[in-house]
């Protein structure tokens, strides 16, 4: 059944508080460190823009990024009933670390920002908007198409955790309100600490394989790796691994000064 009985997910959560509420942390968590990322993206798209409609083009992001992140969590309940889509979402998820990882080896520390800028004007979409739209409504098309696209990304991290549909809504929607707030405050930490983006895209190539491995539990359903994949200790794991690895940089950085972190 596509949609669950939310009687019984908030049963769930409530027998497993502690289980549930490391969840919860975790994807406010990984949303509010991709939108980093996000943001970054979109800031780029809009930095044409006379000042004053930048902000109004980001405010149409925000409330984009809301309505897709809301289509996404139906999404996501077809996600957790179609067992084939959550290998294919592990894959994508691994797709993406890995490419994070080759561009980052190819780029330098002075061609990084020019990497990550998004050359709209060259795009399909911009090209055939702009004439019948104008420069402001062509842009904030863009930015609803990357909308769409980081909320796909999103939704595929999130059921990595969890196949409780409710823990995952309480968690996005959590995360994108988070997201308004903290974002900027996560962008300074990003600066002290740069090596928390390298951190994040570990955590999401775990997520990808957790998601990839589902593909094993499908086909050998009794083997006692199976269980363990299906089991609640699989899901504190991985959140467990999640924290540690933004907090234990972050530690031993203040500690022993390893990894580097920037003045």
């Amino acid at each position: 059944m596509i949609f669950p009985d939310f009687t019984h997910l908030l049963n769930d959560i409530l027998q497993n508080p502690a289980k549930s509420i490391a969840i919860i942390g975790n994807l406010i968590l990984i949303e509010s460190l991709l939108s980093v990322d996000n943001a970054a993206v979109l800031a780029t798209i809009v930095m044409d823009l006379p000042e004053h409609q930048r902000k109004r083009a980001l405010k149409y992001g925000i409330l984009g990024a809301y309505v897709f992140r809301g289509l996404a969590l139906i999404f996501a309940s077809v996600l957790i009933s179609v067992w084939w889509l959550k290998p294919l979402g592990g894959l994508y998820l691994l797709y993406i670390s890995f490419d994070w990882l080759i561009k980052k080896i190819k780029s330098s520390d002075d061609n990084e920002i020019q990497e990550k800028n998004t050359d709209k004007e060259s795009g399909w979409l911009y090209k055939n908007s702009i004439g019948l739209l104008g420069q402001f409504w062509a842009t904030v098309a863009i930015v609803e198409v990357m909308d769409l696209a980081f909320s796909i990304d999103n939704v595929f991290a999130a059921v990595a955790f969890s196949d409780n549909l409710l823990l995952i809504t309480l968690g996005v929607f959590i995360g994108i309100l988070a997201m308004r707030f903290i974002a900027q405050w996560f962008v300074r930490l990003m600066q002290v600490f740069p090596f928390l983006e390298t951190a994040a895209f570990i955590v999401i190539a775990i997520l990808g394989l957790k998601l990839s491995l589902s593909l094993y539990e499908h086909f050998y359903p009794g083997t006692a790796f199976a269980q363990f994949l299906a089991s609640h200790t699989m899901e504190i794991l991985v959140s467990a691994i999640t924290v540690l690895l933004f907090v234990v940089p972050v530690a031993t950085s203040y500690l022993f000064g390893f990894p580097a972190r920037k003045k």
